[in-house]
């Protein structure tokens, strides 16, 4: 993260500050608490150990969701989106599964692996599982004809095809998905810890909300943005690092 991106984040935060601060006075602090109240509560919950419970069970569940709908679903989209046959063979299969919204069938994962962790990362699998296989098959889409023949007549076999030429076409659409499902990630860990569960930033919101205690619900709702800033800032340095060609 470069001085300019710290600059950046810095006005921001200044700048929502201000924008809070002027409404909870406005509205008043039982509606909505004074910031300067939610960060000196902050402060306080950071040195609590459970509160780092809650952190350590989303983080570990958003990490698992993401990783595993990348091993899946990017060799898939890199499959795919480089062979046209298989493409045309499997499409309506992913138009049919894409537009069926996953979180209805939270009940069934549910009963199938339990109201545990394993429920909980199926169903975030699930719902980014199709937006990182799209994002991924289009973009091997994008590799011209002449560049295919080209590495055929200098001997290049398909593992050469694969490594040196989809994938390196296909990475920066690969890291742009991933930014783009961080935040559909985050949003289902609310909704999935606010179900059956004692642990998890989505359980802390949900609860602090249940005791009128709002100084402490913002506290969660800041610590959930600042796991989506982190992924989302994390992926975007990997994208320079691996994909200079790009910026070059």
């Amino acid at each position: 993260m470069n001085r300019r991106t710290l600059a950046t984040y810095a006005l921001t935060i200044f700048i929502i500050y201000l924008v809070w601060y002027g409404l909870s006075s406005l509205l008043g602090s039982s509606v909505l608490p004074n910031p300067f109240f939610v960060f000196a509560r902050g402060f306080s919950e950071i040195g609590a150990y459970t509160f780092w419970q809650h952190v350590e069970a989303s983080s570990f569940r958003i990490l698992a969701g993401l990783f595993i709908a990348f091993v899946t679903a990017v060799p898939l989209g890199l499959f795919l989106g480089s062979n046209p046959r298989f493409d045309r063979l499997f499409s309506p299969l992913i138009y049919l599964g894409y537009p069926v919204p996953k979180v209805v069938l939270l009940p069934i994962v549910f009963v199938l692996f339990g109201l545990g962790d394993t429920g909980k990362i199926v169903l975030i699998t699930m719902i980014i599982f199709f937006q990182l296989l799209i994002t991924t098959r289009d973009a091997a889409r994008t590799i011209d004809t002449e560049v295919i023949y080209s590495l055929k007549s200098l001997g290049g076999k398909r593992f050469d095809f694969y490594w040196h030429v989809v994938w390196p076409v296909s990475l920066p659409g690969i890291f742009t998905s991933l930014r783009i499902v961080t935040g559909t990630a985050v949003a289902v860990l609310f909704f999935v810890e606010s179900i059956a569960t004692n642990r998890g930033l989505g359980f802390y919101i949900i609860d602090s909300w249940g005791r009128a205690d709002y100084s402490t619900m913002f506290v969660g709702i800041i610590a959930l943005s600042v796991i989506g800033i982190v992924l989302y800032e994390t992926f975007d340095l990997l994208e320079r690092r691996f994909c200079k060609w790009k910026s070059a």
